[in-house]
């Protein structure tokens, strides 16, 4: 079941080919997400990680957790085409098992806190049912015409 197809992401978040890495939603709640990345081996970054054992870095494992977390913020804002999410921490990441070609990862985002502009979500991403990553990420609403936020210090 599909909630959100890959153009009505495209409709919410600003990101495009080769970083957009939300294919489709597949249940979508007030305070739940979760999204579905098909992990195919002509993705860019396989090129490079790696060659002779491809492997999605995990970094872009959190950016694709953070992406469907965006696309929960956005959907609930009246005027988010003059909005954009930015991803202002990572918390409590943690890699499980490695995410190669051919995985479909499951990327279950919840809301842990929510004030007018910040976010902070949990999420758990698995490939058939096995825990791949763990993490809680905060996010920032923006009006477009905004710098990006400064970075957070420890």
């Amino acid at each position: 079941m599909t909630v959100l197809d890959i153009n009505e992401i495209k409709g919410i978040l600003p990101h495009r080919y080769p970083f957009l890495l939300v294919d489709r939603i597949v249940e979508l709640e007030a305070d739940r997400i979760v999204g579905i990345k098909n992990v195919t081996a002509n993705e860019p970054f396989f090129q490079g990680h790696f060659p002779d054992f491809p492997v999605m870095p995990g970094v872009l494992i959190i950016e694709a957790m953070a992406q469907t977390a965006g696309v929960l913020v956005l959907k609930s804002i009246p005027d988010r085409e003059n909005k954009l999410v930015f991803l202002v921490a990572v918390e409590n990441a943690r890699f499980r098992k490695p995410v190669v070609p051919g995985d479909t990862l499951r990327m279950e985002m919840k809301v842990i806190k929510r004030k007018a502009s910040v976010a902070k979500m949990a999420g758990v991403a698995t490939v058939d049912g096995v825990v791949v990553a763990e993490v809680e990420v905060m996010c920032k609403l923006a009006d477009k015409a905004e710098k990006p936020p400064a970075p957070a210090t420890a």
